[in-house]
C-alpha cells in the first residue's frame, strides 16, 4: 500500500525513549507516542537513517538535520517517523521535534 505523506506532530510518552540510542548520540525513538489522540507502541524498527545537509553560514561542513526511522506499531501500521534536529523560528516549530512524516494502513 502506498504511504500517505502526512507531516505532522507526535507527543512521545513519557519514559518511553529509547536510552541506546542516546547512548550513541542519536535522538532516543520513543517506543510510544500519541498521534491524532491516539496512543501508539512501536513493535519493530524496520529500517532508520539520516538527512544530511550543508552548512547555513558557508563553511562546506554537511551536518545531520533529521533521523528517520521506519516502523511497525502493534497495530500493523507502518509510520515514517523523524526527529528534527534543527527547528525553525515559529512558535509551532519550536515546541515539536518528533514528526509523523508518512503512514502506511
Amino acid at each position: 500500500m502506498p504511504a500517505s505523506f502526512v507531516s505532522e506532530p507526535i507527543t512521545p510518552l513519557e519514559a518511553s525513549f529509547d536510552p541506546a540510542g542516546m547512548a550513541r548520540g542519536e535522538p532516543g525513538l520513543p517506543r510510544q507516542f500519541r498521534w491524532r489522540k491516539k496512543d501508539y507502541v512501536v513493535a519493530e524498527v524496520l529500517e532508520q537513517g539520516r538527512e544530511h545537509g550543508d552548512c547555513r553560514h558557508g563553511s562546506g561542513e554537511r551536518y545531520v538535520r533529521r533521523h528517520v526511522y521506519r516502523v511497525r506499531t502493534t497495530d500493523g501500521t507502518l509510520f515514517r517517523l523523524y526527529f528534527q534536529r534543527s527547528f525553525g523560528r515559529g512558535k509551532f516549530q519550536a515546541r515539536h521535534r518528533w514528526w509523523v512524516q508518512s503512514v502506511e494502513i
